[in-house]
């Protein structure tokens, strides 16, 4: 096990009725703007309830903040920061309008020339704006941890950053939000959180032992609440576990003392910024390729995984191994995921080689966990997820 730290201040308040908390943990003297995105809140109640729980605060709202959250529609919302004097920031939302919030936080106190240097540059935000959330659809796990990822479509680029400066004060989590969620969403956040687990945890053996069983705890999970909280996500208790299950997934535990990938997250942001893919669906195209090109390292703790998570009992570790990402292309595609870049676009030829070399303009070029996955194998790796 490789030494670390783990610090992690965010206030996870969990379960029903939990909203009316905000008033509690906003303090009183705050002005405060609320982001969302589409306006599914102001269907699904969630947002009657959040102003209530801000009674006595002064309020401004910004709405419009995108799936794939965009730079030029957060400016507008700096833009307000400014104008307003906002001094507390609540992001009502999925993981996309929260790394929106993220970076706001971030760029409000930003004194460099662009905050776009900030996601070009790699700046580590070591304070912010404080800023909460209310949770609104379980994948991400932004709602816990430090990280976001902002997307500029005049340039075709999706970035990452983070700093200890971006861990919100509080995030309100009610799985009861969840039954208003539609099957696509549910699907794409069950994805999304299996991913995010299996890029902390496929490398390779360091005797981790109780990082390996949370993983393959959370991952076990998954795949047993996937089929049901799809079918009925009314259902508190399978929603309460879903939720749970992704914010476990992300939120910095499972990643220390070990080794982590994140180089099938590095190429699939590469499809949205170009294509406007779902993530997770991003993620279920790259994932079993770069599985496959990369198996002979790989293929120990795939071996193991199909043990644990996918109960395979007989074969040679190679066969394991195979079975194991076999085994992972059909529980995507279980909850009609489809894995081939052909099953969303017909525009696919050529994107290779410009994906891999916008890594290598990111300064992206030694991805995985033997910093062996260079913009060229990238670009191999895609062409197998044609």
């Amino acid at each position: 096990m490789k030494n670390f730290e783990l610090y992690n201040p965010t206030n996870l308040v969990f379960g029903k009725g939990q909203i009316a908390k905000i008033k509690t943990l906003i303090p009183a003297d705050s002005k405060v703007l609320m982001l969302y995105g589409g306006g599914s809140i102001k269907k699904n109640g969630l947002y009657e309830q959040t102003l209530a729980a801000l009674e006595g605060h002064e309020v401004v709202e910004f709405a419009g903040i995108e799936a794939n959250p965009e730079y030029q529609t957060l400016l507008k919302a700096l833009a307000v920061i400014k104008e307003e004097k906002i001094d507390f920031l609540l992001a009502v939302g999925g993981g996309s309008v929260i790394d929106g919030t993220k970076f706001l936080s971030s760029a409000a106190l930003y004194e460099g020339d662009s905050p776009w240097d900030i996601l070009a540059n790699r700046i580590r935000t070591v304070k912010g704006m404080p800023f909460g959330t209310v949770l609104t659809l379980p994948a991400t796990g932004s709602e816990m941890n430090s990280g976001a990822v902002v997307s500029r479509k005049e340039t075709h680029e999706k970035l990452a950053m983070g700093g200890p400066g971006l861990f919100p004060q509080f995030s309100i989590c009610d799985p009861e939000v969840v039954r208003t969620i539609p099957q696509r969403q549910l699907a794409n956040g069950v994805a999304d959180a299996f991913t995010h687990v299996l890029e902390q945890y496929m490398t390779y053996p360091t005797n981790a032992h109780l990082q390996d069983r949370i993983s393959e705890s959370i991952m076990q999970t998954l795949v047993e609440v996937a089929p049901k909280v799809i079918a009925d996500p009314s259902n508190y208790d399978v929603a309460a576990n879903f939720m749970w299950c992704c914010t476990m997934a992300l939120n910095g535990l499972i990643q220390k003392g070990v080794p982590t990938d994140w180089s099938v997250h590095m190429i699939a942001h590469e499809i949205t910024a170009h294509y406007g893919v779902d993530h997770a669906r991003t993620l279920a195209i790259i994932l079993p390729s770069a599985y496959h090109h990369q198996f002979d390292k790989k293929k120990e703790k795939l071996a193991q995984y199909a043990e644990r998570v996918w109960n395979v009992t007989e074969g040679t570790v190679e066969e394991k191994a195979k079975l194991a990402i076999e085994k992972t292309e059909q529980f995507y595609q279980s909850m009609n995921i489809k894995t081939r870049l052909r099953d969303y676009t017909e525009d696919y030829e050529g994107f290779a080689g410009k994906a891999a070399q916008s890594l290598k303009d990111h300064g992206l070029a030694k991805l995985g966990e033997h910093g062996d996955i260079t913009p060229e194998v990238a670009k191999k790796i895609i062409e197998m997820a044609y």
